[in-house]
């Protein structure tokens, strides 16, 4: 039976506990109403009282948080929830933090992996030539990819980036869109062309554009190319047929990588057509040299609503039998 027991952690620095308590002590109000506990402060050492299973997790939860601060990170509401999701689970062990340099923006911001899965999709990023990243919006997919695209941009480790999307979703064809072919594929790539400026800033951006290293481009225009020294992602990848994820595949050249993104649950093609992502998990789980890393609810990086959101339709998906 689960016993009424207090818990004790001394207290880091002035600095860090300011970090780990959060504005208005609201990371430990998280902490307190997840686990229906009390934390108080009292002299140098935090005060953990409550049942013991959850006064322990509660005391994990902390040790990560003071890690975190110690690693020079501000604390966010979205760590607390992800530790106290993964504590719940009994799945908070070791030392290890899920923090995980990628690169730095022009303003020298840095870009980090935020959740353990993210730092394993990070990770095969750079162990492998060709990663799938597959997952729900608001994990980080496609920008952690960008921002290892320009990582490698910036190493001299290839000396191009490109960047392409099928430009046929949600039932449009791009015949029916005004304008020419630019200002119709444009909509399609916009979370590229975004998440590069964001990366980059806008003078490298435009410059890089301008000189051709950087190509943004629906799926069709690859075929036929092979593309090397290149670092290719291709997003939204649950929208290509087999056909296409084959094509895509193959142009694979020599210092190239591939990272391919897509959400399974969103796929927009017409009824009778397979997701050439599908396919590519069924025919290539076996194959050596690439890897496959999921992405779930919890490591939505967005507004906590749209995790609930995302858990909502996973729910609803394993009620009806539907398999993504």
């Amino acid at each position: 039976m689960d016993t009424v027991v207090e818990r004790f952690l001394e207290l880091p620095d002035a600095e860090h506990t300011v970090n780990v308590f959060g504005t208005n002590d609201r990371n430990i109000k998280l902490i307190e109403d997840k686990l229906d506990i009390k934390i108080t402060a009292r002299n140098n050492e935090l005060r953990i009282s409550g049942f013991e299973s959850r006064a322990d997790m509660a005391v994990d939860v902390l040790k990560k948080l003071i890690l975190i601060s110690e690693n020079g990170d501000v604390i966010t509401e979205q760590n607390v929830r992800y530790l106290l999701d993964l504590a719940n689970e009994e799945k908070l062990e070791g030392e290890e933090l899920p923090l995980d340099l990628v690169c730095l923006t022009y303003r020298g911001k840095p870009v980090k992996s935020k959740t353990f899965n993210q730092k394993r999709y990070v990770e095969a990023m750079r162990k492998y030539p060709i990663v799938f990243g597959i997952g729900p919006a608001g994990t980080g997919k496609t920008f952690l990819a960008v921002a290892m695209a320009v990582k490698a941009f910036r190493e001299k480790q290839v000396s191009r980036i490109i960047l392409t999307r099928p430009a046929v979703e949600a039932g449009e064809r791009l015949g029916f869109l005004p304008g020419d072919l630019q200002n119709k594929v444009d909509p399609y790539l916009r979370p590229l062309y975004d998440a590069l400026y964001h990366i980059m800033g806008p003078e490298t951006y435009h410059s890089n554009m301008e000189k051709g290293v950087i190509e943004v481009a629906p799926l069709a225009y690859m075929r036929g190319r092979t593309l090397d020294d290149s670092f290719i992602i291709l997003d939204e990848a649950q929208n290509t047929t087999p056909e296409q994820m084959k094509m895509f595949l193959t142009r694979l050249g020599m210092g190239s990588r591939m990272v391919i993104t897509g959400d399974v649950t969103q796929i927009d093609l017409p009824g009778d057509k397979k997701s050439g992502l599908n396919e590519a998990r069924r025919v290539l789980k076996d194959v050596d040299g690439l890897a496959f890393i999921y992405l779930n609810e919890r490591d939505v990086v967005r507004h906590e609503l749209v995790q609930r959101i995302v858990k909502a339709y996973e729910n609803d998906a394993k009620g009806r039998g539907v398999n993504g």
